[in-house]
């Protein structure tokens, strides 16, 4: 999919207001700490022409969307699987699947190696201080609402054999010289490929849901799901405060893991998603 001919790119910054999306309700947020840990997908045919902060879609775009990250923002995304790297810029609303944190585009699937079903273990980190300048940029004091999130489709993009004999860019190397994507500048509309490897960290897939701030209400949580494998209550990390969660699993397989997500959601949990750990 080539960008939409005649369509101008004025990008907005944007949070907007919740939404649904296949069942299930999201709550777009400021959040220059994020960092997470869940499933990837790719970016199918039916891509949008523009993205939700008003730029032109470009499948070969170092880019991607979240359900609830503020847009555009900057984000270091690391296949755990392959251990390759990338920064993107995180600036459309998907994908529509509740298992998935995070969809990539085609190109950008191809140099993660991201498998031809879509389905990969990532962990997404904000980049502070970029997406900090870049929301200074943009004048983050206006927050419009989110663009629709319409139907989305698993990319039929193939598994790429290996980043240097596929013609992109080796591991280590970028395609623009002297980039320095760790500056406190604000970053360009289009990203340089800033491919780089460290050791991969496969983990086991988890339903994580609830946060709670008594203890009782997430063991309740926990007695509701006790049909689920190990359903058991955590302490919720990062929220600034003493929260409390459920988390079930582990689920070798991402079929089952989306099985149990699904069983979770209509069992009522709260804030349900897959997680690697």
């Amino acid at each position: 999919m080539q960008p939409a001919a005649g369509v101008s790119t004025s990008v907005q910054y944007v949070i907007g207001e919740g939404y649904e999306a296949d069942g299930v309700w999201h709550y777009p947020r400021e959040d220059f700490g994020y960092d997470r840990t869940g499933l990837a997908s790719v970016f199918g045919d039916d891509a949008p022409g523009t993205t939700a902060d008003g730029e032109a879609f470009d499948p070969h775009a170092m880019a991607g969307a979240s359900p609830t990250l503020q847009l555009p923002c900057i984000v270091q995304v690391t296949d755990l699987q392959t251990g390759r790297q990338l920064l993107l810029r995180i600036n459309d609303r998907g994908p529509a699947d509740p298992g998935r944190i995070l969809e990539v585009t085609p190109y950008t699937a191809k140099l993660l190696g991201i498998p031809r079903d879509g389905a990969a273990e990532v962990r997404v980190a904000v980049q502070q201080e970029q997406s900090e300048a870049l929301a200074a940029s943009l004048g983050a004091g206006i927050k419009i609402a989110s663009a629709p999130v319409g139907g989305f489709q698993a990319s039929n993009l193939a598994p790429p054999p290996g980043v240097a004999a596929s013609g992109g860019p080796a591991i280590g190397q970028t395609d623009m010289a002297n980039a320095n994507p760790a500056a406190d500048v604000v970053p360009p509309l289009r990203l340089p490929v800033t491919l780089t490897a460290v050791p991969p960290e496969p983990g086991a897939l988890y339903i994580r849901s609830g946060s709670f701030g008594r203890r009782y209400d997430a063991s309740r949580e926990a007695a509701r799901l006790s049909g689920m494998p190990d359903a058991h209550v955590i302490d919720v990390p990062g929220q600034g405060r003493r929260l409390y969660g459920v988390e079930t699993g582990p689920y070798p397989t991402v079929a089952q893991a989306d099985a149990a997500l699904a069983a979770t959601l209509r069992a009522g949990a709260v804030d349900a998603t897959i997680i690697v750990q």
